[in-house]
């Protein structure tokens, strides 16, 4: 699983979010609160949904830790964040480069996913981890919980010095 390497423009996105652990995961309560209401949100650049994840400045992947807190989005991207609906919140996602992994199969292996990225991908790159929001870009070719469900997969990096 080889990356491609892009540069994000700034992105506005409009939806809810939730604190939460991977010990304690609110995922489903999240989405469930923001799929019903999502037709709500104007502007929308195209019919993308965005799971998005803001880490603490302290957050290390490389050591797993279930039980430390970030912040999680249910979010679409917007061409203006001018007319929020009741109960939703604007954030923004800023430039950078990521690393972008194309994946196909059930979120329940997600762990070997991410293992992958940054036990072996990650360490011998010329990348290293830059501390911006982490996120899945849920796509036309989105199916949740099916085998055949594909999504990208995008993780902040920088070159290494």
């Amino acid at each position: 699983m080889t990356p491609d390497i892009r540069e994000l423009q700034e992105k506005k996105l409009v939806g809810k979010h939730l604190r939460m652990t991977m010990a304690a995961n609110r995922t489903f309560e999240l989405w469930s609160s923001f799929m019903p209401r999502r037709w709500e949100i104007n502007h929308r650049i195209n019919s993308d949904m965005l799971s998005v994840q803001v880490y603490d400045a302290d957050h290390d992947p490389s050591t797993f830790n279930a039980d430390a807190a970030f912040d999680k989005w249910a979010a679409v991207e917007v061409s203006t964040d001018d007319q929020v609906p009741e109960g939703m919140s604007t954030f923004t996602l800023p430039a950078g480069s990521y690393a972008v992994f194309q994946y196909k199969g059930l979120p329940s292996e997600g762990d070997k996913v991410f293992g992958y990225i940054f036990g072996t991908w990650l360490p011998p790159s010329d990348y290293v981890l830059d501390h911006r929001p982490h996120f899945e870009v849920l796509g036309p070719k989105y199916k949740n919980n099916s085998p055949d469900s594909e999504e990208e997969i995008w993780i902040p990096v920088k070159r290494k010095e």
